[in-house]
């Protein structure tokens, strides 16, 4: 069995110039006309279950739509049945689930009904109330690249192609019309050398839709069998010119995964910010983000990894989140199980690298669960870091805190118990979307925090103090796990909860 991982994160290929940066692609993209291409965003969907994998990838395509080609590298021959179009609103209820968020708490009132403070998970606002004829098929003289399927599905024509050499490939590809990256001969060397098939994907313009200067391409689907897991980031270079986001979102039936070969590290998170990061959200965790990379070079982050079961998919909920029939959408019907039936683990691993710092390829393992990023409070302060669990309960979660005002008329307050507006206004959590976009280089993390991030190195600027006293995390004891902080956590089961939770309710 070819042993070959594929492409598995959010991503795209070529730098946009407005935004310094790219999102990652495991292929590249190619065109007869020479003229510059631009997807300011491919998607990437992974659902894994044993040695089965289903791939779902959206692309934002901006470019001549003329013998446009997308390649990828994949690990078997697929047949037209292994592929499918999609839907594109189950690539945004993905990255909405997983996506770093923003809670916004009031103190209550300190005196009357006091509250112990293991009540304040319960007040936990945020959390959602409702969970609610092709010449280019003809083949060379010399026969080192060889069209093992060919099939169209929508405004795809596709082919499967193998090769025995990479400069054949290339040349086949030359030969048909395509002006491939100058480099990609010798990253497609290592693909072909391990026996990968390359999924050729043209484009139809006349089924294309376009949305401004933007193709609406459809999300195309493809599943497969393979036994090792890793992504092919390597080919995705040679169309770079700069810093490339990759975003890879997992699914799984009860698994975290984390990279094997390189650092993993968790992002800082469940710390209090300044009100000023509400109108810049995805700005701060952009800067939080670089600082984090910057404390540990060539790392991969995680950001979330939470065991959803039918009614409980997280706490706090943003405004979209992954269905049953998106589930089944992005292959439950394929790998079938518990991950059909509304039970699953969505891990969110995020990388940053340009050109030259990754030398190899990522490649995935079993990760042990973890928590972190939740309401709870213990005599120590608010649940600090990751943490080993027996289950995946964590998330990169942020909140902005309004102190009590009014008067405190009791001699016995009780401080520190945390709700909604005043006013009884539901205020939203907000999520940090399309972060390879965001603005870079203009927020100084240190002023919008509210306390040192010892995870990173970094000291908070020092500003009046808080117009009341809380509890604050304090930083862990050293711990045998790496790359993780430890503070008292306390214990969320999924069933028999003793406090009050925000759920959301699944069809």
């Amino acid at each position: 069995m070819n042993k070959l991982g594929v492409c598995l994160g959010a991503a795209a290929c070529i730098a946009v110039a407005s935004a310094g940066a790219a999102h990652a692609f495991c292929g590249f993209y190619v065109s007869g006309s020479g003229a510059k291409l631009s997807n300011d965003a491919t998607q990437v969907v992974l659902m894994r279950e044993g040695t089965r994998t289903v791939l779902s990838m959206q692309n934002d395509y901006k470019g001549p739509l003329e013998d446009f080609a997308m390649v990828v590298p994949v690990p078997v021959v697929l047949k037209e049945a292994d592929v499918k179009t999609l839907p594109r609103t189950v690539f945004s209820n993905t990255d909405s689930l997983g996506s770093p968020r923003l809670v916004e708490y009031w103190e209550e009132d300190p005196c009357p009904d006091p509250r112990p403070r293991t009540a304040m998970a319960s007040r936990a606002y945020g959390a959602s109330m409702e969970m609610a004829d092709d010449k280019s098929a003809e083949p060379m003289k010399k026969q080192t690249v060889k069209i093992e399927a060919k099939f169209d599905v929508a405004e795809y024509k596709i082919l499967i192609l193998s090769a025995t050499e990479a400069a054949g490939l290339e040349t086949w590809l030359n030969q048909n019309g395509y002006k491939i990256p100058k480099d990609a001969e010798p990253l497609l060397r290592p693909y072909v050398e391990a026996g990968s098939k390359f999924f050729v994907a043209k484009v139809d313009p006349k089924k294309v839709t376009m949305e401004g200067n933007h193709a609406a391409l459809s999300p195309l689907r493809f599943h497969y069998d393979s036994e090792d897991f890793a992504l092919p980031i390597r080919l995705g270079m040679a169309n770079s010119s700069g810093k490339q986001d990759l975003i890879v979102n997992i699914i799984s039936a009860d698994k975290r995964y984390e990279v094997a070969n390189y650092k993993n590290v968790f992002i800082p998170t469940n710390f209090d910010v300044k009100p000023a990061v509400k109108t810049r959200f995805a700005e701060f965790y952009a800067a939080l983000f670089d600082k984090t990379i910057e404390a540990n070079p060539g790392a991969v982050v995680t950001e979330y990894a939470w065991t959803a079961v039918p009614n409980y998919h997280c706490d706090p909920c943003t405004d979209a989140d992954i269905s049953n029939p998106d589930l089944m959408t992005l292959g439950g019907d394929i790998v079938g199980g518990q991950i059909a039936s509304g039970n699953f683990v969505l891990t969110r691993l995020h990388a940053r690298y340009g050109k030259g710092d990754m030398k190899d390829d990522l490649r995935f393992r079993e990760g042990k669960p973890v928590t972190g990023g939740r309401e709870q409070w213990s005599k120590q302060g608010l649940e600090y870091g990751a943490a080993p669990s027996t289950q995946n309960f964590f998330q990169a979660r942020y909140a902005v805190r309004h102190w009590w005002t009014g008067p405190v008329k009791c001699k016995n307050p009780q401080r520190g118990v945390w709700g909604g507006p005043p006013d009884g206004n539901y205020q939203p959590t907000l999520a940090a979307g399309k972060l390879a976009f965001a603005p870079r280089g203009k927020l100084a993390v240190a002023s919008m925090v509210n306390r040192d991030l010892w995870e990173i190195g970094l000291k908070r600027q020092r500003t009046a103090p808080a117009p009341a006293p809380g509890p604050t995390a304090t930083p862990p004891k050293p711990s045998g796990v790496k790359a993780m902080g430890f503070g008292a956590l306390g214990t969320l089961l999924l069933l028999g909860l003793g406090v009050t939770i925000a759920r959301r309710r699944r069809v």
